[in-house]
């Protein structure tokens, strides 16, 4: 079923103002999946906060023209589903978990920070972990020394008095 003038112009404007908030868009080749796996799918990415579609190809060219994505418009051929997202690596990681477990989803491509990505490219991106998990690494790196102190501390005033505090110091310091 074609689209008319006006359905072709809206379908435009939404992709240009999804690929205007997402970070990163991927390509893959979804040819043979099941419906009951598409819509796996698409569940998957929606809890992610990835938009998933199936455009036609010279539709999604004109909507990523003049973007970050334009890089990788002569790779929009054939039957595509186009992940958009926010989250630099989300998009990423829902491509490649789900072909992990189905191969006939191909990824293809991507793009990135207005480059362009290979299949490699997209797989790496999905292995970066998310942003929540790389600020606990970063709070734990920060909190490692403090931590340390207080047990040197401890040990410490543990050898002194037997793990009392000495009467000459202040509580306080020993609890630090």
């Amino acid at each position: 079923m074609s689209l008319n003038r006006s359905e072709k112009e809206a379908v435009i404007s939404d992709v240009t103002s999804l690929a205007a908030k997402a970070q990163t868009l991927v390509l893959a080749e979804y040819r043979g999946i099941t419906v009951a796996d598409m819509t796996k799918l698409r569940n998957d990415a929606r809890s992610k906060g990835v938009n998933l579609s199936v455009l036609k190809n010279t539709l999604a060219r004109r909507a990523v023209a003049g973007s970050a994505f334009e890089v990788i418009g002569d790779q929009m051929t054939g039957p595509l589903i186009y992940g958009f997202s926010e989250d630099a690596v989300a998009a990423a990681k829902v491509v490649a978990d789900f072909a992990k477990t189905n191969d006939k989803l191909v990824i293809r491509g991507g793009a990135f920070g207005g480059k362009a990505l290979d299949v490699d490219g997209v797989k790496q991106l999905a292995n970066i972990p998310s942003k929540e998990v790389l600020l606990a690494q970063l709070l734990g790196l920060m909190q490692s020394p403090i931590s340390r102190t207080a047990r040197v501390l401890a040990a410490l005033a543990e050898k002194r008095g037997g793990g009392e505090a000495p009467a000459e110091a202040p509580a306080e310091e020993v609890a630090a």
